[in-house]
């Protein structure tokens, strides 16, 4: 049994140099037109000469008696659709003209705006004349077909509504799925499942005074199979300005949105380590749910490469592999790769397994191949291999306690760091490896208290021989019991925890003592009192909701002497509003602070109740020690009573404005220590600027400017609002309206005031022409104190059709905050399955 690939690609060269297009204007007259005649039978010889003659019945007018018996119907907004396959095939037709006149079960004529009707198909002409021996129509004369909002026009067109053959002469059509449309010679249509267009032409741009379009695809001939879902054209080119910039003699391309292997379009970018690079994808369909991707690339500084990517999707498996080669690299001498495995398996309903195994040839691959290795840390790249099993709580003791899950769980990770060979400033620090980790996690909750325990054995082996090694068993588990002290103050919580943190090690070097085993248990007991409290308030003419939530916190963990235990997995949390409520100031297990003091917090947010949108928030929180902490980062008691105040602001009260703000304020020093100021002005779509301040004392000082703004041409809308927005060619788009094309300028700045110098910066330029978009942008990025690395990407977007070059568009969503693509990513349908517009008098 398969299943689709749960992102499935859209494939071939078709689908981005979109022909399939072309094929719907026969297509779509195939599926929707073919039918038995159940034409109404008319009397021998009829010459009726009214002023508008239909077939269509009429019902009279309801009585007030009938109506009052149901006074409750309801008009419909919408129409159902019509049947589809053998259930449309035996719909009735229906005529309507001007003048009707036939023989029975000869022939029936239409002339004089006459109009044929079966289901989804509506055919209009100066004449109609249907044949009931062959059920066939013919029409002539300003001929109009309307399908599901798809319309056809020409001079002469012949269709048999059993089997569907015949021809349109000449047609122009416009599809209302795309906006976009074409013309060809002529049509033949073979039987419901064949096709063949001659001399066919598609494209979304509007034809300018001269009758030149933009850009405009080309074919001579387009074979096209519906059974197979395979079509074939014949000498394709993609004109753009006049000028030829794809072409292909012979190409097949899918008829729907189902994978078909074939060509995707190049793409190609500059980059300064790199020089112009060069890729052509090719996509293999393997199977329903497997496919592959093999793209040969070319660096005019490293030579030739290839890239493969393969995914799969199994009853109880699903994976990709991810393959980068590059031999002989001509800059280094050396073979380059990259190799990126995921692979998830369910062995049955309890169980599960995977593998993450992510590496490079070198270190300097990040610098080199600017955003691989994929990931957020690109210099520390992570593998690993997993199995965990589910036991049901029935199968076990524990389920007298409550356990609502119990499972156990094995693990090995590997670490690969990419160090900075030219600079020890940067050098990191390998972290420890798991070789294994083996461990039994339970939670539950029963009679008001919940509790978690957990215990793990680990070997924690490290690249570097200068570290000690060795292997760690902990117990860590925690009860609570959260509760309400009155039950008339839903708005108050109360929740004691006791915890405990015990480990034991054998190391494999000596410790300071000259023993190889140590141990320590820690115990912990916090109390979290919460509070939320509402109220309504209105300002500026608005009702809202106003919360008043004060929060307190305290922890007592004892001192426990722990010089001797090494720091496998700990290290300092970072602060900030979460963290300081919690009980350890480290993170993993070999640290436990000690620790007898109070966090005092207080927020406010002011909710507009009709969305829920958070229009204000104000927050304050602080820390104060009871008593000295000796286990400290530093190893430095911590004898300051007070911490570091906790600072937030964040609105949108302010219409088109976002105002954001956190600080950490040192009340010793009165002085700042970490602040994150941030504000954008967003007055409509597509027009967004950005600037945050950030600083760490001591440490870094930057300031981000980050925009999308219209600068020329014709201004998009300040409005989402449908009704504003003018008249498309291709669904949601910017703004460019009328005859001309809307520039903007895209991009972001990140600035070191510490080190007087421009760190990472982007730089670009967007316009919009309605049916093409051409994108151009710089990236420069900060890969040491002293080296740049820069590429250029641009990218020509032929609306409905393909987008030809780099796409730099995952770079801008993530760099500029609040980008808004242009042209809104469409989801596609088959016709089978999307909406049926109607005309009014359809």
């Amino acid at each position: 049994m398969t299943h689709p690939l749960s992102h499935p690609r859209r494939a071939t060269l078709p689908k981005l140099h979109q022909l399939a297009p072309v094929a719907w204007a026969a297509g779509l007259l195939l599926t929707g037109g073919g039918a038995r005649a159940q034409a109404e039978r008319l009397d021998a010889e009829l010459n009726l000469n009214p002023p508008r003659v239909t077939s269509l019945a009429t019902k009279p007018a309801p009585t007030p008696e009938a109506a009052d018996i149901n006074p409750f119907l309801l008009m419909s907004p919408r129409l159902s659709p019509a049947p589809r396959g053998e259930a449309g095939r035996l719909l009735p037709i229906f005529l309507e003209a001007d003048q009707l006149s036939g023989k029975t079960d000869e022939y029936t004529k239409a002339e004089g705006t006459a109009r044929l009707r079966r289901g989804l198909l509506t055919m209009r002409a100066d004449e109609l004349r249907h044949t009931s021996a062959d059920n066939t129509a013919h029409a002539s004369g300003h001929v109009r077909v309307d399908r599901a909002g798809d319309v056809y026009t020409g001079p002469q067109a012949q269709l048999q509504l059993d089997t569907n053959a015949g021809f349109f002469l000449t047609p122009q059509y416009r599809f209302a799925r795309t906006g976009a449309g074409g013309a060809a010679d002529r049509i033949d249509f073979i039987d419901d499942q064949h096709a063949v267009a001659y001399g066919a032409t598609y494209t979304s741009c509007t034809p300018d005074d001269k009758g030149d379009v933009a850009w405009v695809l080309s074919t001579s001939k387009v074979s096209m199979d519906f059974e197979n879902n395979e079509g074939v054209a014949e000498n394709a080119v993609v004109r753009f300005m006049g000028v030829p910039i794809l072409a292909a003699p012979v190409l097949s391309f899918p008829l729907s949105d189902e994978r078909k292997s074939g060509w995707l379009p190049p793409t190609f970018e500059q980059s300064s380590r790199s020089g112009f690079i060069f890729a052509q994808p090719y996509y293999w369909n393997i199977a329903p749910n497997r496919d592959a991707t093999l793209t040969p690339t070319y660096s005019t500084r490293r030579g030739f490469g290839l890239n493969t990517e393969v995914r799969y999707l199994e009853p109880s498996h699903r994976g990709s592999i991810d393959l980068k080669l590059l031999p002989g690299d001509s800059e280094r001498g050396n073979d380059r790769w990259l190799v990126n495995l995921q692979q998830e398996t369910n062995f049955d309903a309890q169980s599960s397994g995977g593998i993450k195994l992510l590496k490079v040839s070198d270190d300097d691959y990040w610098k080199d191949f600017l955003r691989e290795p994929p990931g957020v840390t690109r210099r520390l790249l992570s593998s690993t291999a997993q199995y965990e099993r589910h036991l049901g709580v029935n199968e076990v003791v524990l389920r007298e306690l409550g356990a609502s899950d119990l499972s156990w769980y094995a693990r090995v990770q590997d670490w690969q760091v990419l160090q900075d060979l030219t600079s020890t400033d940067t050098r990191i620090v390998a972290p420890y490896r798991r070789a294994p980790q083996i461990g039994l996690a339970s939670q539950g909750e029963r009679g008001g208290w919940e509790w978690r325990a957990n215990t793990e054995v680990n070997r924690f082996v490290n690249e570097d021989s200068s570290l000690p090694t060795g292997t760690r068993a902990h117990f860590t588990t925690s009860v609570a019991r959260p509760m309400q002290p009155w039950a008339d103050t839903p708005g108050w919580t109360i929740t004691p925890r006791l915890s405990l943190n015990a480990a034991s090690y054998d190391m494999d070097q000596p410790l300071a003592n000259g023993n190889t085993q140590t141990g320590r248990a820690v115990p912990t007991v916090s109390l979290d009192s919460a509070w939320v409290l509402e109220r309504g308030a209105n300002w500026f003419g608005r009702d809202y909701l106003q919360t008043l939530e004060p929060r307190l916190h305290y922890v007592r963990t004892p001192y426990v002497d722990q010089t001797l235990v090494p720091k496998f997995d700990s290290a300092p949390v970072d602060f900030n509003f979460d963290s300081i409520y919690g009980d350890n100031a480290f993170s993993g297990i070999d640290r436990v602070s000690d620790a007898n003091q109070l966090t005092a917090g207080l927020t406010s947010r002011v909710i507009d109740p009709t969305n829920g949108a958070e229009a204000l928030r104000l927050g304050m929180v602080q820390r104060v020690l009871l008593a000295d902490q000796r286990i400290t980062a530093d190893g430095t008691p911590q004898t300051q009573r007070l911490s570091n105040l906790l600072l937030l602001a964040s609105t949108s009260v302010i219409p088109k404005w976002n105002l954001d703000s956190n600080l950490e304020y040192n009340s010793e020093s009165h002085r700042v220590n970490r602040s994150v100021l941030g504000m954008r002005y967003s007055p409509g779509p597509w027009r967004t600027v950005g600037l945050t301040y950030r600083l760490a004392r001591g440490s870094s000082e930057q300031v981000d400017l980050g925009w999308q703004w219209p600068i020329a041409g014709n201004p998009p809308p300040l409005t989402d609002d449908d009704s504003a927005r003018p008249a498309l060619l291709n669904g949601t788009r910017a703004g460019c309206c009328g005859n001309g094309g809307t520039y903007y300028s895209v991009g972001r700045v990140s600035y070191s005031i510490l080190n007087s110098r421009v760190t990472d910066s982007l730089f670009g330029f967007e316009y919009d022409a309605g049916c093409w978009i051409g994108r151009v942008l710089a990236e420069k990025t900060s890969i040491s104190a002293t080296q740049t690395t820069t590429r250029l990407m641009f990218q020509l977007e032929l609306v409905g059709l393909s987008k030809l070059g780099s796409s730099p568009l995952r770079v801008l969503k993530e760099n500029v905050p609040g980008y808004r693509l242009l042209r809104e990513e469409r989801t596609p349908f088959s016709p089978s399955e999307g909406p049926e517009p109607f005309s009014s008098n359809d």
